[in-house]
């Protein structure tokens, strides 16, 4: 990612989807600093802020973020962003890696397209347990 990121942030992330609300939930707990604002767009009452450059379903696709001086940006930035905001620097480094950007840019939509059959596999448990045995300590 190549560009500056103004916390706070505020994912627009669905959090109809077990294996999305896990993965945000979780690095939330480790957000000491409040950096980070999580918003639900499957819920019936979202609608999209002023400023948003999309709509609902596409938000509802892939997750997105806005950061305190309006930049959107979505997909593996948002991740990348997340981490770091929430002190998780080597995921941070691991979603903004130039060798691993092309795979992960490819790999990341077939995730989010497939999230919620992904979600009956044991993929929340998982990642909810590395993310917490990994987490930065207060």
């Amino acid at each position: 990612m190549t560009i500056q990121i103004t916390y706070p942030l505020t994912i627009f992330y669905d959090a109809s989807c077990p294996l999305c609300s896990a993965e945000m939930h979780t690095i939330k707990e480790t957000d000491f600093d409040e950096n980070l604002i999580l918003v639900d767009c499957s819920a019936m009452e979202f609608t999209e802020p002023p400023s948003c450059p999309t709509n609902k379903e596409a938000m509802m696709e892939r997750i997105h973020a806005q950061d305190a001086a309006g930049q959107w940006i979505k997909g593996v930035d948002v991740f990348e962003a997340a981490y770091a905001a929430a002190g998780f620097s080597k995921l941070s480094k691991f979603w903004g890696s130039k060798m691993l950007r092309p795979i992960l840019s490819r790999a990341y939509p077939w995730v989010a397209d497939n999230r919620h059959w992904l979600s009956k596999l044991p993929f929340p448990y998982m990642l909810n347990s590395v993310l917490r045995w990994s987490a930065p300590k207060p």
